[in-house]
């Protein structure tokens, strides 16, 4: 998109016409409905969400339909509705330990407690076209497995219980916010968390390959990734106790890095952490290398790559926020 040059009343409404007829296309074709999209278009729904800022799948589905399937368009509009919106409450830290398990994977143990489960995944594939689904092809039914659910606790839980890993301790400090309070250099951990899971996912990649090539390497294993359902919920002033106001699907990664070993602490893995609506696996794990790359000057690192610069990263992850002049 070029934002910078102006051009007459008209010339701009019939441009934007001819972008809605494009966007329609053939009229004899059916038209893509929005819960067609929210619902079989959902791994390009979860990222539109995820950048733009609201778990809404209506709204992200038809962001997607009215940029006629521009990811970087739909989180645009996203976030521009999102400035809109009232904020009527603050819900409370959410319990990844106790989510409604879709899929969970670790990388760093064979067997862990409450199992592994694949779930829905494009992995082990042959990533071979598909044409019976040009004959509108039926998928596969699946069947109901009954058991009972284990208790499912995080791998890292594990690591810090052998002593290989340090337990990550709530220090009481109220988060940031960026959508209200522009972050500033160095960011807190909060700040660039909330940065990196509005970035933009293939710069993201690029960064996370760019430690596995000897730019800030980090030598990673995949401690966990999970994908499920967590409840939210908020404490009404008037009541005060918390109530579930509903459930949100998620994907968290924790990135299991390499050791190190301090003089006043026991040699640990250190770890990286990834969090964002939907199945956005790709993109959680991306988050978890860049999030762990980001933390080279807590372990006195050598700053040996882009990924390891803070402002370097930051400063240009969200495809959105930029200055309207430099936007093409």
């Amino acid at each position: 998109m070029y934002v910078a040059v102006k051009g007459g009343e008209k010339a701009i409404r019939a441009a934007h016409a001819l972008q809605e007829q494009k966007r329609r296309g053939d009229a004899r074709l059916p038209e893509l409905s929005v819960e067609q999209i929210g619902d079989q278009l959902s791994l390009a729904v979860d990222r539109v969400m995820t950048e733009g800022g609201i778990a809404d799948r209506e709204l992200a589905a038809l962001a997607l339909k009215q940029a006629s399937g521009d990811n970087v368009e739909a989180i645009f509009l996203l976030r521009a509705y999102r400035t809109t919106l009232p904020r009527l409450a603050v819900s409370e830290p959410i319990n990844t330990a106790e989510m409604r398990l879709e899929r969970r994977i670790s990388a760093v143990y064979k067997d862990i407690p409450g199992g592994q489960l694949l779930g829905p995944t494009y992995d082990y594939t042959h990533r071979l076209l598909d044409f019976t689904l040009l004959a509108n092809g039926e998928a596969p039914s699946v069947q109901q497995a009954n058991g009972e659910a284990e208790p499912t606790p995080h791998v890292f839980s594990l690591l810090t219980q052998q002593g290989l890993a340090k337990t990550e301790e709530d220090r009481g400090t109220p988060p940031d916010d960026i959508t209200r309070t522009p972050p500033v250099y160095p960011c807190s951990r909060s700040s660039r968390l909330q940065q990196l899971m509005r970035g933009d996912e293939g710069y993201l990649l690029a960064l996370a390959y760019s430690t596995q090539r000897g730019y800030g390497r980090n030598h990673p294993f995949a401690g966990e990734i999970r994908s499920g359902y967590v409840q939210v919920e908020i404490v009404p002033e008037e009541l005060g106790f918390s109530v579930n106001i509903g459930e949100l699907l998620l994907t968290e990664c924790e990135m299991v890095n390499g050791f190190v070993a301090p003089q006043e602490e026991p040699p640990h893995f250190t770890r990286g952490y990834g969090l964002t609506f939907g199945m956005s696996e790709r993109k959680a794990m991306a988050m978890a290398l860049v999030d762990r790359a980001l933390q080279a000057p807590d372990y006195d690192e050598e700053i040996a790559g882009p990924a390891q610069d803070e402002e370097f990263v930051l400063a240009h992850a969200d495809n959105v926020e930029r200055p309207a002049s430099s936007r093409i």
